[in-house]
């Protein structure tokens, strides 16, 4: 007797498992999980980003740019002379974010005389080209840093609302921010601070 070639069957065939589309499907996974990471990790750190208010910072920084903000460095390391960090003034959540440079650490000593600035009893050694400073305001007597404080200045000396000021003061540790390390706009000023 001859068995028919067609009609139903209970058995099913078995599929082949295609072990080149698996492997493909697996990498591509791990790909956008370590990117999805890498954005997360890119945002938390250095995502965080501060429009410049005023004059004060000029040339280094003009009114309405747009600066990146590295939140991560100063968990690991302590400000440095001539860093830009960005801060809140007496932790003042309410109020926009300054951004100054470091022009004395913890326990240096602060005074503005004949329009220098004298850390420690020297000339500070700017970053930056600066003008003679016209107004010492608090920093006309020795002004003792603090621990864990930062005595910082704009770099438009004559008009910067920073250290030399009652209202800001010594800035601590604890309302740094982070340090400012990237204009992203205008586009056609993009650049890394120094």
């Amino acid at each position: 007797m001859r068995r028919r070639a067609s009609g139903l069957s209970f058995y099913r065939e078995k599929k082949k498992i295609n072990i080149g589309l698996l492997k493909e499907i697996a990498v591509w996974t791990v790909e956008i999980l370590l990117t999805i990471m890498a954005a997360v990790i890119m945002v938390s750190f250095f995502g965080f980003r501060v429009s410049v208010i005023g004059p004060s910072m000029s040339p280094t920084l003009e009114g309405g740019e747009k600066v990146l903000v590295n939140r991560f460095v100063y968990k690991l390391f302590d400000p440095k002379k001539n860093d830009l960090i960005v801060f809140q003034p007496n932790g003042n959540e309410k109020s926009h974010y300054y951004v100054k440079r470091v022009v004395a650490l913890p326990g240096d000593i602060v005074q503005i005389k004949d329009g220098k600035v004298y850390v420690n009893g020297e000339v500070f050694a700017e970053g930056v080209e600066t003008e003679l400073i016209e107004n010492s305001m608090m920093a006309e007597n020795e002004i003792l840093v603090g621990e864990d404080e930062y005595f910082v200045l704009g770099d438009n000396r004559n008009n910067s609302e920073d250290s030399r000021y009652a209202s800001i003061g010594n800035v601590k540790k604890d309302h740094i921010t982070g340090q400012a390390w990237l204009v992203v706009y205008p586009f056609d000023r993009v650049r890394l601070l120094k």
